[in-house]
């Protein structure tokens, strides 16, 4: 146990990614912190925000994370944030904005520098592999080196991208993180809000790819599963159409701009022969329309994961080794 985790108050070396637009919610998150990991709250408006640490509260009384998207980040976030125990901030300028402790995500040395030098208590050194949207283009294992031989030796350190079983955390720990982030894995769980049918093709996946397709507001590169949209728009090289990313570029300040709850309620109307495409995921209770016409996060590791389980034992599961 290492002296960043026994601040934390976890038992184990696990995190939950902060995946957004309500994939993880409040029963996801407590179900991993009440394993002894960390579960993290995804980003959604501020008010949803607030709402979902407070029912996590109800289910556990071990620490809560909330994750929050800088380009997209509001006052009024930062102070639904600062009810949980931990923020975990990511793509942008790393600034302290509350007194919580603070992780930020990196996806380079010299974003973990930055961070590092504005008072982040921790990184995370996210890999290439990682599903959504993605910062770096290091794989993991190279990206965990070279942060963790810049940075000073008790500074920490966590490390994200293509983790899925008990071996990939002892291989990441070996190298130095002191704790390992999970997305795609706590996606494929019991407590996990993803569409049905989206836990559906992601468990029948065999690859991923790296697109801007689904950038409207966003313009960033994200690792997603094949669909019906990327099928209809992505040519021969795999790029999203030239006109397409200067559209995205050109309405994105005003875009980003746009309150959560409406970004969401736009993305209703897409369709996979419409190539205007946000980044709001397929949730379930949410439109049926965003399996096929919205973006399918999901890391490489998704090649690797053929079931269904409870958080919790999942926390287990991936720590069996330790």
């Amino acid at each position: 146990m290492t002296a960043f985790l026994e601040r934390l108050g976890l038992e184990l070396p696990i995190v939950q990614a902060g995946m957004g637009g309500g994939l993880s919610g409040h029963r996801l998150a407590a179900a991993v912190s009440e394993a002894g990991g960390l579960g993290t709250i995804g980003f959604v408006g501020a008010d949803g925000l607030r709402e979902e640490i407070r029912a996590a509260r109800r289910h556990t009384t071990r620490p809560i994370a909330a994750n929050l998207l800088l380009p997209f980040a509001r006052r009024a976030h930062w102070q639904a944030a600062s009810t949980a125990d931990v923020v975990v901030t990511f793509w942008g300028r790393p600034e302290r904005r509350n007194d919580s402790l603070w992780i930020h995500q990196c996806g380079s040395v010299a974003e973990a520098v930055e961070a590092r030098d504005a008072g982040a208590d921790a990184v995370i050194a996210q890999g290439h592999e990682a599903g959504g949207h993605v910062r770096g283009e290091l794989p993991a294992l190279e990206l965990l080196a070279a942060v963790r031989a810049t940075v000073a030796a008790d500074y920490p350190v966590l490390s994200a991208g293509n983790v899925a079983d008990a071996r990939d955390v002892g291989e990441r720990l070996s190298a130095g993180a002191d704790a390992v982030v999970c997305g795609t894995r706590f996606l494929l769980s019991d407590e996990s809000a993803a569409h049905p049918r989206y836990k559906e093709a992601l468990l029948g996946a065999e690859e991923t790819i790296v697109t801007g397709l689904f950038g409207l507001g966003w313009p960033a590169p994200h690792r997603v599963v094949p669909n019906a949209a990327t099928e209809r728009w992505l040519g021969d090289s795999g790029e999203e159409p030239a006109w397409l990313r200067g559209f995205q570029r050109v309405t994105a300040p005003a875009l980003s701009r746009t309150p959560v709850g409406l970004q969401f309620r736009l993305a209703a109307t897409q369709r996979p022969g419409l190539p205007i495409f946000g980044p709001a995921a397929a949730t379930a209770g949410g439109p049926d329309n965003l399996v096929d016409a919205g973006p399918l996060y999901a890391g490489e590791c998704v090649a690797r994961i053929r079931e269904i389980r409870p958080a919790g034992k999942l926390v287990s599961y991936l720590s069996e080794e330790l």
